[in-house]
């Protein structure tokens, strides 16, 4: 599957129509950036029903600031539009393959439960 540019106007429906969706915040003038798209590309051609898209800091500057990202490259995975995973820091292809198969594995009515239960009590 190839990798897609995430904007401001396509960020909603790449959540909701995707079960899973990781983003990778970048900008051009990132040394780590650079050496982790083709890690990122190669990911997306391994894992069939995940999509994979790039979130330009530079040009979405919005967009990185609603996700509060400090630091790139940053990773965001959702599942089922609910974050999953945060991380800053580039992964080895090994580590991006194992964080999408614990990713694939969880069991979202117990996330989903856990999220309804901060939000009870206040807590993010």
């Amino acid at each position: 599957m190839a990798v897609i540019e995430i904007t401001q106007d396509n960020l909603d429906a790449a959540i909701q129509n995707n079960d899973t969706l990781i983003l990778d915040f970048w900008a051009p003038w990132c040394g780590p950036c650079r050496a982790f798209a083709p890690i990122f590309e190669a990911a997306s051609e391994r894992h069939d029903g995940v999509a994979f898209g790039k979130i330009n800091t530079e040009q979405e500057q919005q967009l990185a600031a609603m996700f509060q990202i400090r630091s790139i490259p940053t990773l965001m995975i959702f599942r089922e539009q609910i974050i999953v995973f945060a991380q800053p820091g580039m992964l080895t292809a090994s580590q991006l393959d194992e964080v999408l198969g614990k990713v694939a594995e969880l069991d979202m009515n117990e996330v989903r439960s856990q999220v309804e239960a901060q939000s009870r009590t206040g807590k993010a």
